[in-house]
């Protein structure tokens, strides 16, 4: 085979996988917001407990939202660094994929759990197992292909220095939930913002640069 179909190959597993890639964020994306509901016929006051009780799920949602964009962004990146799927990398993407279509069962029970410890542990540890699937993906797929342009190769550690850093954030909090509270384990997650704000700058900076 010649390089040119090679390269066609290639490029068509890319669009393959990232086509299947985005059907299941759609489809994942779209379970999220079927537990946030109203339902109908309720009087003035059981409408308004209705609505105060929602509130957990609109967080839930958003949480889950937030968090399977920035696998999709990531997974973007990936797509645009590894040279080709195959094999392991191939592998890995898959089960990657099985984790995310697997993020609206964790996401119900934090909505409706969320002072149960082993409730908000499933979900912390969901979302640790995708980001270390997302980041053996990218890992396997550049094995001995390390980009060498300057750009590439800040991408790539930029994408594996966010998925590390989130996959040990919610890892650390799946224990701390039982050893201290549900609710301390939930805002140790917000340590993430100012970590991904603080990586974010350095990579535009790096970048410009």
């Amino acid at each position: 085979m010649d390089d040119s179909r090679a390269g066609t190959g290639e490029e068509r597993n890319a669009e393959r996988l990232t086509a299947l890639s985005d059907g299941i964020f759609a489809i994942a994306m779209t379970l999220l917001v079927l537990d946030v509901r109203v339902p109908p016929g309720l009087t003035a006051d059981g409408f308004r407990e209705a609505v105060r009780e929602v509130v957990p799920d609109l967080g839930a949602y958003a949480l889950s939202f937030t968090i399977l964009a920035g696998f999709w962004r990531d997974h973007r990146r990936i797509v645009e660094l590894v040279p080709r799927f195959e094999g392991r990398s191939l592998k890995l993407a898959l089960a990657w994929l099985g984790t995310i279509a697997l993020i609206p069962f964790p996401t119900a029970l934090l909505s409706e759990y969320a002072s149960e410890p082993l409730a908000v542990a499933v979900y912390a540890g969901a979302v640790c197992l995708t980001n270390l699937l997302e980041l053996a993906v990218l890992r396997t797929g550049l094995h001995g292909t390390w980009p060498s342009d300057p750009a590439t190769e800040r991408t790539a550690r930029f994408v594996a220095a966010d998925l590390g850093n989130t996959a040990l954030v919610f890892g650390a909090t799946a224990p701390l939930a039982y050893a201290v509270s549900p609710l301390a384990a939930m805002l140790s997650w917000l340590a993430l913002l100012p970590l991904k704000v603080t990586l974010g700058r350095r990579y535009r900076r790096a970048r410009s640069s």
